[in-house]
Parts: C-alpha cells; sequence; structure tokens
C-alpha cells in the first residue's frame, strides 16, 4: 500500500480521518460539511486507489482495518503538520491582529482572568479573543485552542508555558446575616459541607473533604469551583475555594486557615509552534505581569479568617432561615 500513497491527496487522508475518529459516515460527512454519499463515494475511490479495505462496515460503525490503521496514523501525522506550518505563517503575518483563542477553567475566567482579557484588549483592540471553558484540556497540538490558564502541578510536556503562582485553598462559609448560632473551630468538620464531583472529583480538596468529613454532611457536589462558590453563598455548606475565589466573593469570609495540602500551581500553556507569535507573546506576557499584581490574592495572603467560632449551618432550619431575604 506504501506505493500508492502517492496517488493520495490531503483531502482524500481528511475523509480517511474523518471517519476513524466518527466512526460513522454521516457524523463524518458533517465534520466535513459535506453529505453522506459524497463521503461515502470518496471512501470508495480511496480503497479503490489504494486496492485495500480500509473499514470494516459493522452494525455499530466503520472500524478501521489494519490498512485503516495505518493510513489513519499517516492522516494524524499529516494533520498535526498541516496545523502547525499553518500557525507559524499566521503568527507570523498577523502579529498583534487576529483571534487569540483561549481555554480555562470556569473559576478562573470569571473574577480573574475575565479582567486581564479587557486590560489586554485595550492595548490590542484588533484582536478577537474566544474563551472556552472546560476543566479538560483543550489539544493545543490541533490547533483547538491557542492558550490554556490552568491550575494544574502536571503541565503536559510537549507544550511551552511557565508557572505563574501557587493558588492557595482554605475553607469559607456564609457571613451570618441575622443573629447566627455558633461553633468552636475544632467542629468545622461536623458541619454541612460542599465538595466536588464528576471532572473535579479528583481534586485534592475532594478527597481531602472526604477522609474527614462524614458521607452524610456532605450535603451537595458539583464539578465546577464557580458552583462550589455560589453553593456556599447559598447556605448549603462549608466548603474549600481557592482563595482568589472565596476571599473576592460577597458574603463568605474565610473559616480556617490556607491548607498547604491543597496548593495547586497556576500555569500558562501554549504550544511551541506559536510562542513567538506576536499576538501569543503579547498575551502571556500581559498575563504574567497582571498576575504578578495579584500575586498575594492568589496565594492566600489577602483573606481573614473568621474565628474562634463558625456560623451555624448544619441544621436544616438555619439553613432555610439563612437563606431568607
Amino acid at each position: 500500500m506504501s506505493e500508492s500513497f502517492s496517488k493520495l491527496s490531503w483531502d482524500d487522508l481528511r475523509v480517511v480521518h474523518a471517519i476513524g475518529k466518527c466512526g460513522a459516515l454521516s457524523s463524518a460527512a458533517e465534520m466535513l460539511g459535506i453529505n453522506s454519499s459524497t463521503i461515502a463515494r470518496r471512501l470508495a475511490k480511496v480503497e479503490e486507489t489504494l486496492s485495500v479495505t480500509l473499514f470494516d462496515r459493522r452494525r455499530t460503525g466503520y472500524v478501521t482495518t489494519a490498512e485503516g490503521d495505518e493510513l489513519l496514523a499517516l492522516a494524524e501525522r499529516v494533520e498535526l503538520d498541516v496545523v502547525s506550518v499553518a500557525r507559524r505563517v499566521t503568527g507570523h503575518v498577523q502579529g498583534h491582529v487576529g483571534d487569540l483563542r483561549i481555554t480555562t477553567s470556569d473559576f478562573l475566567l470569571l473574577h480573574f482572568l475575565t479582567p486581564m482579557i479587557a486590560e489586554f484588549k485595550v492595548l490590542n483592540p484588533s484582536i478577537r479573543v474566544e474563551v472556552t471553558v472546560g476543566n479538560s484540556p483543550l489539544n493545543l497540538a490541533r490547533g483547538e485552542s491557542d492558550i490554556a490558564v490552568r491550575a494544574t502541578e502536571n503541565p503536559p510536556e510537549n507544550l511551552f508555558g511557565r508557572k505563574v503562582a501557587t493558588i492557595a485553598w482554605a475553607p469559607y462559609a456564609r457571613l451570618p446575616n441575622s443573629a447566627p448560632s455558633w461553633r468552636d473551630t475544632g467542629e468545622l468538620f461536623d458541619c454541612q459541607w460542599v465538595s466536588y464531583a464528576g471532572n473535579l472529583s479528583g481534586l485534592k480538596a475532594s478527597k481531602f473533604i472526604e477522609e474527614r468529613v462524614h458521607h452524610d454532611n456532605i450535603a451537595y457536589r458539583t464539578d465546577s469551583v464557580a458552583g462550589a462558590a455560589a453553593a456556599i453563598v447559598a447556605g448549603l455548606g462549608v466548603g474549600y475555594l481557592p482563595c482568589m475565589v472565596g476571599d473576592i466573593t460577597p458574603d463568605l469570609i474565610r473559616v480556617g486557615a490556607v491548607e498547604p495540602e491543597l496548593n495547586d500551581e497556576l500555569w500558562l500553556l501554549t504550544h511551541p509552534d506559536i510562542r513567538k507569535s506576536g499576538r501569543i507573546y503579547a498575551f502571556m506576557t500581559h498575563c504574567v505581569q497582571a498576575i504578578r499584581k495579584r500575586r498575594e490574592l492568589v496565594e492566600g495572603h489577602c483573606g481573614t479568617i473568621l474565628g474562634p467560632r463558625l456560623p451555624e449551618i448544619n441544621s436544616g432550619p438555619v439553613l432555610f432561615h439563612s437563606l431568607q431575604p
């Protein structure tokens, strides 16, 4: 089959790659913006050219054969090469003009990264910014995003970036808005708690809470740090938050010290192919300088601890009363 590779075009490889990735003609056709009959004809032509069967047609979908796996691997390599060259060229030509795609998590975006983006836009009005929120990192190598702003201690080795701060975590509770009952700080883990689930179940904070708080006292779980902050504000329980979230959220107060076991790292990441692009370099430099000014907030040096008493958030009646206007 290798002798026939020279007869294939990039469009042929894109068809094979799309079918291999989707496992169905209709989904692959939608991905490429063509109809199902067209992609079926193009696949048949590729198989005829190579004189091999690339996919087994099964009820469950299209499954690559050994020859199909070989061609799919080639398509993957070519795609990465095409994206790499295109990004280097556009980065050189555009400089501080063009699109800037950022991926980050909800808590980093809302009150921390958004003001930085606004400041950057004032200085670079010709750059259009698109932000994708998610806790699973996108594939920067495939051009799905230009920059990732991530809380992680294990950044991918194939990316370029730098650690810009240490993210501190502490426990927070809702400020009492009426005459509350109080508890001794030693009973913190006997309170109702807000914790994490789904994609965030692996967070250090989640494991820390699970090990110390009785299962019945974990009243609420969420796969969003911003959602956890909202839940604590609503009176659903005590919860661990990054200090950069808890310290600036109205109606929240720290009810314990920064917990070193929960420390995380804040990273700015991009792909090596585009790290010298004008708009990429400009934004990352801007972020480094902006984060340096906010380092005390990120590292937990700005908050005030409420103590030695805690608001009563354990019993149902008090929780209900605390939600009243």
